[in-house]
């Protein structure tokens, strides 16, 4: 008989869970969606949430109102026509406006503040060359990178013949420094990855590879007239 009476009194609260259970969680994610909840609660590891180290160009919460307190609104923004210690001068020629090329022909004039490049700097720009722009220009300079691979690659136009091709052949100098610079068709800017010094590295580097080229043009013509 004590078994049964258990049994039974089992069963019963058994059958009240079952209805209180739905119940409970509608409750739940009623309350749950009551509002918009901004604080996340507890992190396990806030050193990984919120990093201690100063970031560039930014003021600790103190500093910040230690400077208002004097009335000063500080950014740690460079000042604007400013440039840093050893930096080379700036590019002077700005973006044209979409449809206008008025400031990309006017780059033709812009001469490389480089002087001639010793081995190690030439070696420095070949690598740059490598890293940043082989991939659709091809080590070769012939516009055969892995990205267009003969017309087998995911790109389907070629990138431009940088040696072999008359007209980047003889672009100068200051309209390259704008194509890196600012993009041109389908180029991106390279302004991010590389800075203004080894943009013209990397251009000095194109430049002696024409000329390389053009050389032995040369050689192997005055060979042929023999």
């Amino acid at each position: 008989m004590q078994k049964l009476f258990w049994h039974n009194e089992m069963n019963m609260a058994m059958q009240i869970l079952k209805k209180l259970f739905p119940f409970c969680l509608t409750v739940l994610v009623l309350l749950s969606c009551n509002e918009v909840r901004r604080d996340p609660g507890r992190i396990y590891m806030p050193d990984m949430a919120y990093s201690r180290a100063y970031e560039t160009y930014a003021e600790t919460p103190e500093q910040r109102e230690e400077l208002l307190k004097k009335g000063i609104h500080f950014s740690n923004i460079p000042v604007a026509g400013t440039m840093k210690r050893n930096a080379m001068i700036p590019f002077a020629i700005a973006k044209d406006e979409v449809g206008d090329t008025v400031n990309y022909f006017a780059s033709k004039s812009v001469k490389s503040p480089l002087e001639m490049m010793d081995e190690p700097e030439m070696t420095e720009a070949h690598r740059l060359y490598l890293v940043n722009c082989a991939i659709c220009h091809g080590t070769k300079l012939d516009g055969n990178g892995p990205l267009y691979k003969g017309g087998d690659g995911p790109f389907p136009a070629k990138p431009a013949t940088l040696v072999g091709d008359a007209k980047y052949e003889s672009m100068p100098e200051g309209q390259m420094y704008y194509s890196v610079t600012y993009g041109k068709n389908k180029m991106g800017s390279y302004a991010s990855q590389l800075d203004t010094r080894q943009r013209w590295m990397v251009i000095e580097y194109i430049k002696s590879q024409q000329g390389g080229a053009k050389a032995a043009a040369a050689v192997m013509d005055s060979t042929k007239k023999k």
